[in-house]
């Protein structure tokens, strides 16, 4: 039994529309998971623990900080850069700031450059790894633990890699639920 025209060519379109769909929404998990695997544009790894190779050869580690528009928080590196043995964990850390009349939420988006050291960065435990919840006038510092795999100097193009940087953006983001909460309550018993 033949299918109209008309039938047929809602049918295709429909499908298409749902095959559409359906890669639209796979394809944010798809990049994210290719991203970590491959290190693409600077996703670094996450490790349970340092490297058990040190190597003889440095690298440099340089720190950077930013915020997006809009975000009131005061954000920075507590050291502009330093020298690693290739292998070696490494601590470094940065500063928040709230320097408004409420609580603000944030949470850091991250790579490093070149894209292609980001296969060979490790990070062992980071600030980035959570949300960050600061209170009015809260300062606090937040570290990241961190070491270069010491791969990078068999690889074709990270052989070449003498520096590489690390960047952090912060994003506001919606205050967690128990915040809100301590908040109303809070502005409640001031009434």
């Amino acid at each position: 039994m033949a299918m109209d025209p008309k039938t047929k060519t809602v049918a295709q379109t429909v499908g298409l529309v749902i095959t559409m769909g359906a890669l639209a929404w796979a394809s944010v998990p798809f990049y994210d998971w290719f991203c970590r695997v491959t290190g693409f544009g600077g996703v670094t790894n996450v490790a349970d623990a340092g490297s058990d190779v040190i190597l003889d050869k440095t690298i440099k580690i340089k720190f950077d900080a930013s915020k997006q528009r809009g975000m009131p928080w005061e954000f920075k590196p507590l050291q502009r850069e330093m020298t690693l043995r290739i292998g070696e964990t490494g601590l470094a850390f940065y500063e928040a700031y709230n320097p408004t009349d409420r609580p603000v939420a944030g949470q850091a988006s991250y790579n490093v450059t070149p894209y292609d050291a980001g296969y060979f960065f490790s990070k062992i435990d980071c600030f980035c790894f959570t949300e960050q919840t600061l209170q009015p006038g809260e300062r606090v510092t937040m570290p990241v633990t961190f070491y270069v795999d010491p791969e990078i100097v068999n690889d074709r193009e990270g052989q070449y890699v003498k520096h590489i940087t690390l960047s952090y953006t912060f994003h506001e983001i919606d205050l967690p639920e128990e915040t809100v909460s301590l908040t109303q309550e809070t502005e409640t018993e001031v009434n």
